[in-house]
């Protein structure tokens, strides 16, 4: 039987590696991690209860149990992990508190372990000096390489006047679309990556983060020359548009990443960790979908059409169950 932490340790290493293999047994995921068949067993029981904060058990890592229950060589299969492979997005008291915890590690670490602290701490330091002109530096704690596959190809659209069509996740309706760009500048700022272009979907300049981008395709058509001034980073990286609502949630304390994931106009803190945060909604649909999601953990204050809205969905639901 594994200690705790020897199955904390798996379980991080268990994901990435399953996720680059298609059809791997049980038999030969035990041997690579030198356990026995039944504490893999026991391991993705574990994983299967895993998720981001605030996610539906329809959202959690998936894991085929049955095709391993009484089969060593049955294949192991895991879903709805991707969001294992995007960049950590760290808010300035998170990155504070993790680099006081990396200090302090220094300090008992061997000298061949220092190098490499000391490397994370100086992009921490960097990425939250304060200064008028956020710095430009890429702060990713957690990297598969697709940024940068992706940033490669990007650059040579630009140089080469090219056109791509890229798949681009949209957080805010937790969907992913296809949109065909006129690369114009790669920008980094607040420890991201960003795509400015013009995007011939909807026939704006829009601004992609490159760790939100999840395929791109430089295509053989000319890139049009517009007469459009440099992007000035120095301001809000959010472009509301002019139809979007503007909608105040109130979260509880275990809710309180929404204000870090999502673009938000404004936070106020109401006391015992709870919070008021205004922000535009392009998709009312999306907001109705986010406050069910949270349950308990949130309330729709304004707008009141979108509150008695969340309501009704709510009573729809709870409806189904009594049927």
């Amino acid at each position: 039987m594994s200690s705790a932490r020897d199955q904390v340790s798996r379980l991080l290493a268990l994901v990435p590696y399953l996720q680059r293999r298609d059809d791997v047994s049980l038999a030969e995921v035990a041997a690579d991690f030198g356990v026995k068949p039944e504490q893999i067993r026991r391991d993705l029981r574990v994983l299967w209860m895993c998720g981001l904060p605030g996610l539906t058990p329809d959202k959690m890592i998936d894991v085929d149990m049955e095709a391993i229950e009484d089969d060593p060589d049955g294949v192991v299969r895991i879903d709805n992990a991707d969001f294992l492979s995007r960049p950590v997005r760290l808010g300035s008291s998170e990155a504070t508190a993790l680099i006081v915890a990396l200090r302090a590690l220094r300090e008992g670490s061997p000298a061949a372990s220092r190098d490499a602290v000391d490397r994370v701490l100086a992009k921490l330091e960097e990425a939250t000096a304060v200064g008028s002109t956020p710095p430009a530096v890429a702060v990713h704690l957690v990297d598969d390489g697709r940024s940068a596959r992706h940033a490669r190809l990007l650059e040579e659209a630009i140089a080469g006047d090219r056109q791509a069509r890229i798949g681009y996740y949209v957080p805010t309706r937790d969907e992913t679309t296809e949109r065909l760009v006129e690369p114009l500048a790669l920008l980094s700022r607040d420890g991201h990556d960003y795509l400015d272009a013009w995007c011939r979907t909807v026939d704006e300049r829009r601004l992609f983060r490159l760790d939100r981008v999840e395929a791109v395709e430089v295509v053989d058509q000319p890139r049009p020359r517009r007469a459009l001034p440099p992007r000035d980073l120095a301001g809000s990286l959010f472009e509301p548009g002019p139809d979007d609502l503007v909608a105040v949630l109130h979260l509880e304390r275990h809710a309180r990443w929404v204000a870090d994931y999502y673009p938000v106009d404004s936070v106020e803190e109401l006391g015992e960790g709870r919070l008021a945060v205004t922000l535009r909604v392009g998709d009312p649909r999306w907001l109705v979908r986010l406050a069910l999601r949270l349950g308990p953990a949130a309330q729709v204050v304004e707008p009141a059409g979108l509150r008695d809205e969340v309501r009704r969905t709510a009573a729809t639901a709870l409806s189904l169950y009594d049927a």
